[in-house]
């Protein structure tokens, strides 16, 4: 079951007509959009048994093209820096997606490498992904590009702060 965001706003989905400031209600609709969105993502992974930082995960790795990562470097890479990247690897390692060895370059570290059949679950999830992707055309590419736009500026204010 998928929550409409309602035509009128984030006044009408909060039921809060009023906000401090503009920049108030802006920052409310992000984080309630960033939601959302996580919501969604988490309904079209379930079926594949899938959270979506794992999927960020594999995704990370097949963009690696068969060369190995040391759980760092997939860290710094991941959309949710909270997420605690090696426990993800070991739940994708109980599901036969990926595979870990000894780093031969620091014994220290650990290489992860995404097995075949994560890639074929991701080619799985790709054509989900894209028909749900779709959905969001009628909004048009001008006015997507200007969203990125707005949300990097937004993150880089904070970033300078």
């Amino acid at each position: 079951m998928q929550h409409q965001i309602s035509s009128m706003g984030i006044s009408a989905d909060l039921k809060q007509t009023k906000f401090h400031s503009e920049e108030s209600k802006a920052i409310v609709n992000v984080i309630f959009t960033g939601n959302w969105m996580m919501q969604q993502q988490h309904n079209l992974l379930k079926p594949f048994g899938l959270t979506p930082q794992q999927y960020n995960v594999l995704r990370i790795l097949r963009g690696q093209q068969n060369n190995p990562m040391t759980v760092l470097a997939i860290t710094e890479r991941m959309m949710d820096k909270m997420s605690n990247a090696s426990r993800l690897v070991d739940k994708l390692l109980d599901k036969k997606l990926v595979l870990r060895r000894e780093c031969p370059k620091d014994r220290r570290a650990v290489d992860v490498i995404i097995l075949p059949a994560g890639l074929t679950l991701l080619a799985e999830i790709d054509q989900v992904q894209k028909q749900w992707e779709m959905t969001f055309q009628g909004i048009g590419e001008h006015k997507m590009n200007q969203l990125n736009i707005l949300l990097d500026e937004f993150r880089q204010v904070f970033s300078n702060n």
